[in-house]
C-alpha cells in the first residue's frame, strides 16, 4: 500500500459510509481518515425509523457505532459538513464553510433522497417523506394530532409507515398508481397477500389511483384529490415514491454517470482513486450480468468492505449475494437473489398461515427466494446462492428440511470431488 500523506476521505455517513470507514482501520490501514456527514447526529441505523420510532415518542435513534468508537479508531468524524464541489484532478473537496480539504483516495457514499412529489402543493405543511433522522422525528411529531393520513406509493417504506401509523384509531389510506402493491419488487402472490394484511388491520388500499393535487388551509394540508375525484381527507401526507440517487457531486466533477454513480467490481469510479459504494452505485451484478443500482443495507455495507479492501491493495471483484428486508405490521419479508426474468415461481408453505416462500427459477435455475415469516427459507437462500447451487422445483415445494437436506447432500458432493 503506497504511502498517503493527505490520507483517505469517505463522504457521507450512512450504513456504507461508516462502514467504509471501520473497515479502512480493520483492513490495516492506519493513515490519515476523514468521515464527512451532512447531519448532524451521530450516524445511526434508518430502517427502525419507519417502524418503531415514528410510533415510540422515547424512541431514541439506534447508532451505527457509539461515539467513543471514532475517536478510538483514529476516525476525524466531521458532521454537518456539506461538500459543495469534488475536483478529482487536484483531489480536493470544498465544503460549504469554505474549508478545502485534499486527498489521495476518496470513498463517496452519498446514498439517495426521496423522489419529489410533482405537485405545486407539495411543500405544504404536512407533507413530508422519510430519508433521515429528521424526517423521522417530523412524522412522529405530527402523528400525535394527525387522525387521516394519506400515503403516496406503495412500496416497502410506504407500507411500513402505513402498517405502524395504522394504530390508535388514525384512518390511513395508500394511494398507489400501479395495479398492485411493491410494483416489481415482490411477486404477485406475496403482493396480493400484503395487500390483504394490511387491509385486515385497518389499512385502505387504493391501486390504479394518483393524487392529482392537494387542499389545504392556512399553509397546512387538508386533503388529497385523486384522479377518480375522490377527497381523501388529510393531516398528514407521506410521500414515499422512490428515491433518486445523490450523484449532484460526483456529475458535477465529471464522473461517468448512468442511474447512479459508474463503477467497476472494485467499486472504483472513473477516476480510480474515487470510489463509490451504496444507494448511489451503478454496477454490473455477477449474479445478472445487468446494470443495477440496489438500495439496502446489505449491498451498502457489502460494497464498503470491499471499497476498504481495493484501497489497502486487495484485488477481489464484488460478488456478494444480494439480500434485503422490510417489516410491514406482522410480515417480516425477506428476499435473497434477484428474481428478474423468472419463468417459474414455486410456493412452499401457506399464505394463509402467514409463513410461506417463494422461489423463482429460470429454467433450472435458481435466481431469489422472497420469504413471509420464514427466516430459515432465506438463510438457506444465501447458502444456496453463494454456492451457485439450485435445488429443484420440487424439493422447493417440499419444505425447508428437504431442501437443507439436499443442500447439505450438494455440498457433500462437491466437497468429495
Amino acid at each position: 500500500m503506497a504511502e498517503m500523506k493527505n490520507g483517505v476521505i469517505v463522504v457521507g455517513t450512512g450504513h456504507a459510509g461508516v462502514q467504509a470507514a471501520a473497515s479502512l482501520r480493520e483492513e490495516g490501514y492506519s493513515g490519515p481518515l476523514i468521515l464527512i456527514g451532512d447531519e448532524k447526529d451521530l450516524p445511526y441505523h434508518k430502517p427502525p425509523l419507519s417502524k418503531t420510532f415514528i410510533k415510540d415518542a422515547e424512541a431514541r435513534p439506534q447508532l451505527l457505532r457509539g461515539e467513543s468508537f471514532y475517536s478510538g479508531s483514529s476516525i476525524d468524524l466531521r458532521p454537518g459538513l456539506r461538500v459543495t464541489r469534488l475536483d478529482p484532478a487536484g483531489r480536493r473537496l470544498d465544503l460549504a464553510d469554505g474549508a478545502s480539504l485534499p486527498f489521495d483516495r476518496l470513498i463517496l457514499a452519498t446514498g439517495s433522497s426521496p423522489r419529489r412529489l410533482p405537485l405545486p402543493d407539495a411543500t405544504l405543511s404536512g407533507v413530508v417523506s422519510l430519508r433521515s433522522l429528521g424526517d423521522a422525528r417530523l412524522i412522529r411529531e405530527l402523528s400525535v394530532e394527525a387522525s387521516e393520513i394519506v400515503i403516496l406509493g406503495g412500496g416497502f417504506i410506504g407500507l411500513e409507515i402505513a402498517a405502524t401509523l395504522a394504530t390508535g384509531g388514525r384512518t390511513v389510506t395508500v394511494v398507489e398508481a400501479a395495479d398492485r402493491l411493491l410494483g416489481r419488487a415482490v411477486a404477485p402472490v406475496v403482493a396480493a397477500h400484503v395487500r390483504r394484511r394490511l387491509e385486515v388491520a385497518g389499512v385502505r388500499v387504493l391501486t390504479g389511483e394518483t393524487v392529482q393535487r392537494l387542499e389545504s388551509a392556512a399553509g397546512r394540508v387538508t386533503g388529497a384529490i385523486t384522479g377518480s375525484g375522490e377527497r381523501l381527507p388529510a393531516q398528514m401526507v407521506v410521500i414515499g415514491i422512490g428515491a433518486v440517487p445523490n450523484v449532484e457531486l460526483a456529475e458535477d466533477a465529471g464522473l461517468s454517470i448512468g442511474n447512479g454513480v459508474r463503477v467497476d467490481a472494485r467499486m472504483r469510479t472513473s477516476v480510480p482513486e474515487i470510489l463509490a459504494v451504496g444507494d448511489a452505485v451503478n454496477y454490473r451484478h455477477w449474479f445478472t450480468g445487468e446494470q443495477v443500482r440496489l438500495e439496502s443495507v446489505q449491498n451498502a455495507t457489502d460494497q464498503a468492505k470491499l471499497a476498504a479492501r481495493t484501497i489497502v491493495g486487495h484485488e477481489d471483484d464484488y460478488g456478494a449475494v444480494p439480500w434485503f428486508w422490510s417489516d410491514i405490521g406482522d410480515m417480516k419479508l425477506q428476499m435473497v437473489g434477484l428474481p428478474g426474468g423468472w419463468d417459474r415461481s414455486v410456493v412452499s408453505g401457506e399464505p394463509e398461515d402467514n409463513r410461506f416462500s417463494v422461489y423463482h427459477y429460470a429454467g433450472g435455475r435458481l435466481l431469489g427466494i422472497e420469504s413471509v415469516n420464514r427466516p430459515a427459507d432465506h438463510m438457506l437462500g444465501r447458502k444456496m446462492l453463494a454456492a451457485g447451487y439450485s435445488p429443484p422445483p420440487e424439493v422447493a415445494a417440499a419444505g425447508p428440511d428437504a431442501v437443507k437436506a439436499a443442500l447439505a447432500e450438494h455440498q457433500h458432493k462437491v466437497a468429495a470431488e
